[in-house]
Formats: structure tokens, sequence, C-alpha cells
């Protein structure tokens, strides 16, 4: 522990209780400056809860919180509010996105705290100074492109660089690399670096254990809101957080198999989406077959997966079990495809509503008869997708937004997995998810291709693609550059087929 290094946030028996259900109990911490805090635990284990008392979003039903004053000294703090706790030096980036949309990435960045000129909005100066904390996270962009044009990896990086434009000594990043490729993540990690240099305190969430290991000074495991371990750098290993975090080993996951005469239940031939005019894709996936898209952002595979489902118009040939599919993701739903987008807050979830409304939307349109729904069965089957899904609280009628966003993922998941898709099309799958979940989730998955679904995934994480995929297949730059047999696949191959390359014997 660095204990000479000096504590700008200090966490004494902190809880936090929502409607007589606790999230959160008895957590102490210190965050030091220069150092990066770490704090893990699965989805629901009250990491969220922790981050936005720490960042005045909420206040603690119990416990206190006390911020260095500028003789170093340690003075109890309310923080009633996200400004109190700016004003204190604390900046919070949150997992979700919430960028103004509306607004470009210059006036997001400084919203609320934008420089005037005789009264007037100075502009010139707003994008100049938007431009260098776009430096600062390394991207290159013009401060005048509106926000919700941006995709989602250049969003993550704008919410990253609105924080550090306020100057905090103390950073949060929950899940700040969950968007983001190998090479701006590779540049965030950089950048946490140099913040460490420089005195900052940075708390650090991540379900991407590898960068905890390679990043902490200090980890926090929280399970079922409660400190379950504090190690130092030197005294934890990947295993040993994952025993704290889910109070158990994490089992592997064995490989499958398909055989070659199981039958073609999707066959894409010639698609072009509309978003890449270029060349058109062309494969086919098997009953019970997981078919990995591996490939860098902007490859193209989110193009596919919503060209498949009908979201997006596109070209060519969609066919399932032989019969050609209908445009339209109506029509498409009805035949059985179903698809989990990347982005579920924003094209997955309905916020405001209820786990049950979510979960059993799907489930609806093919039990209701004359227009009204079948409301003595839709509860039993929220409460047993609730069960199957393993959801944290497990409370039908708890708002989707006030879950964490694993278990605001498992609901998107456990709604078409109710219904038993002919197809299943998962868009980052597990962005955002912590490896209990994830191996809950990569299960349920398993068994549905195991009764016959066919599979279509896309993840920027190759573990997960080498984890899950029976057939890999990657895309560079809109087109199919390779197809890999899970059990040949190397992440070098994946790669160099990602990035343009070639590897020899592989079917291009």
């Amino acid at each position: 522990m660095h204990a000479d290094r000096p504590v700008f946030l200090r966490v004494r028996g902190v809880g936090r209780r929502y409607a007589g259900v606790t999230a959160l109990a008895g957590i102490d911490a210190d965050v030091r400056g220069g150092e990066v805090l770490a704090i893990v635990g699965e989805n629901g284990a009250g990491k969220s809860t922790l981050l936005k008392i720490l960042s005045g979003v909420v206040q603690p039903s119990e416990g206190s919180l006390y911020v260095a004053d500028d003789a170093g000294g340690l003075q109890p703090v309310l923080l009633d509010g996200v400004r109190d706790a700016t004003k204190a030096g604390i900046a919070l980036v949150h997992q979700e996105l919430n960028l103004a949309e509306n607004l470009d990435v210059a006036g997001s960045i400084f919203l609320g705290r934008e420089p005037s000129r005789f009264g007037l909005l100075d502009r010139g100066r707003m994008r100049a100074d938007a431009r260098k904390w776009l430096a600062r996270v390394g991207l290159e962009i013009d401060p005048g492109t509106l926000c919700g044009t941006l995709p989602i990896a250049q969003r993550q990086l704008v919410e990253i660089a609105k924080a550090l434009s306020t100057e905090s000594r103390v950073l949060i990043l929950d899940e700040p690399t969950s968007s983001l490729t190998t090479r701006e993540t590779e540049r965030l990690l950089e950048i946490i670096d140099d913040l460490r240099r420089a005195g900052v305190a940075v708390v650090f969430v991540s379900h991407h254990l590898d960068e905890v290991m390679r990043i902490a000074d200090r980890v926090i495991v929280l399970r079922d809101g409660r400190k379950t371990g504090e190690l130092a750098r030197g005294e934890y290993d990947r295993a040993t957080v994952e025993r704290l975090m889910v109070g158990r080993d994490i089992a592997a996951s064995t490989r499958r198999g398909v055989g070659a005469e199981a039958p073609v239940r999707l066959e894409l031939s010639g698609l072009v989406s509309a978003h890449r005019r270029q060349v058109p894709v062309s494969f086919a996936v098997r009953a019970g077959e997981i078919v990995g898209l591996a490939g860098l952002v902007g490859a193209g595979r989110t193009e596919v997966l919503e060209a498949i489902a009908g979201v997006a118009p596109h070209l060519g040939s969609v066919r399932l079990d032989g019969r050609e599919l209908e445009d339209g993701a109506p029509a498409r739903v009805r035949r059985g495809v179903a698809i989990v987008p990347e982005d579920r807050a924003r094209n997955g979830l309905f916020l405001e509503d209820s786990v049950g409304v979510n979960m059993s939307l799907a489930w609806i349109d093919r039990t209701s008869r004359s227009r009204l729904v079948d409301s003595r069965g839709e509860p039993g089957l929220v409460d047993r997708m609730i069960a199957r899904m393993q959801l944290r609280p497990p409370q039908p009628s708890r708002r989707v937004q006030t879950l964490s966003g694993g278990n605001q993922q498992k609901s998107v998941i456990g709604r078409w997995l109710a219904v038993d898709p002919a197809v299943l099309l998962l868009d980052e799958p597990t962005r955002g998810v912590d490896v209990g979940a994830r191996a809950e989730i990569h299960a349920e998955v398993r068994r549905l291709a195991a009764a016959g679904s066919a599979v279509v995934f896309a993840s920027s994480e190759l573990e997960e693609v080498l984890l899950l995929a029976d057939r890999i297949i990657v895309m560079h730059d809109g087109a199919v550059a390779g197809e890999i047999a899970a059990h040949e696949a190397t992440e070098v191959a994946i790669m160099r087929l990602a990035t343009g390359g070639a590897v020899q014997g592989l079917r291009a």
C-alpha cells in the first residue's frame, strides 16, 4: 500500500439502501493521489452504486465521505449532486454514455462551463480548448461535429475528454474501455499512466481483468454489496480476484462441435449493407452453430448483423431454413430472427419500464390473441427468465434503468431466449459484463445453439471470440477477409486478417 501518498477522498462505513433492499454496506476505502485504485466485482455487486455515491449522483444511506482540503487535511463533505462533486475535484465518466447528442463535441465537453467574451459565447475559444482535450485522448475529430453522429467508441472518448477538461483531482472511470478498440484502449491506459504520474487519483472500474492487472496499484473487490478484499500490487493475481468476485473458481468452457451434416439455417448470399456498398458478404450458419464475427471497429460487423435482422436496408439475399426473409425488422422477428444491439441503452431497452415489460416484449407478440396480452402467462415467463438469467436483484417490477449494466444486458438477452429464436444475433454480447455474468451468458447462448438455433455474434474481444465461437469469420473494410475454425484459431491469425493481411492455408 502507498500510505505515503496523499488521500484525496476517504470513504468510511458507506452504505446504500433502495426501498429497504441493501445495495451497499460498510464500505471503507482511501483514494490516493498518484495511484490507480481498481474496483471490481460481478454485476450487481454494488460498484455502480459506490461510484454514484462518490460522484454525488446519489447520497449514502449511512457512512461518511471526506475530501482533502488545500492544506491536505480531510474534511467531511455532503455531495448533493454532480456540481458538488465537481467543486470537490471529483469527475465521473459513466459506463452508459450521456452526451448531449444535439450539441457539437465542443458544446458537449463544456456544457454548463461554456467560455464567454463580453457576455457572449466564445465559440472559437471553446472549440480550441476542446481540440486540446480531444488530442489528449488521441481523438482527431472536428470539435464542431454533432455528438449524435459519432460511433460509440468515439463518444466514449469524448466523455473521457470531457471529464479530463474539469482538471479534477479524482477521476472515476466506469468501464472506460468497453467500447474501445485495442489501440484506443492502449492509448487510454497510457493516459491513465500520465495522470497517475501527474498526481491524479484514478478510480478504475473494468470487467477486463487483464487491464486491471496491468494498471492498478490497488484492487478493491465487491460481492453482494460488501467488500470481500483489498489487495495491493504484488498481492493479487487473476485467479485470486475472480475467486473474491464470485466466491468460486470460474470453470473453463468446453468446446462444442457442429457436424457437417447439420442443416443450414441461415444463409447470406451477396449481402451488401446500405452503409457499405462495397464487397458483398456471403456465408452460411448451420443449426446449432455459433459463428463469431471478428475485426476492428469499422470493419462492418455491426452492419452485417443489422442487415440480417432487417434493421438496416441491404441488397442481396438472406434465407432462413431455405426461405427468403421478407424485408423489415418486424417481419424477420416474426420469422424468428432476434438481435441484441451493441448499445443496449439506446436501441435495446425501454429504460423507464420495468424488467417484466422489457423481458416479455418478444413473447407477447407470439402469445397474444385478439390483440390482448396474456396477463396470466406473462408473470410466470418473466419469473422463469429472471431465474434463468440470474438477474440481480430478482425483481420484475424494478425499472430497468436502475439495474447495473450487466443485468441490463441479461434483460435484453433473456427477452429473446424466452422465445427460442431460430437465429440469434449478438452485437458485443458481454460489453460491460463481469467474468461471472459473461460465463452465464455464454452458457445460455450455448444452450440455445444446442437446441438447434443458429447464433452469430460480433465481439471486439478476441478472448471472447476464441472462447465462444465454433467458427470465426474475420472482416476487414466491409468484406470477409477469411474464415478460421475455432480449434485452429489464434489471436495472431485473427489480427492478421483483421488488419488486411493474409494467413497461409486459411479460407478467404
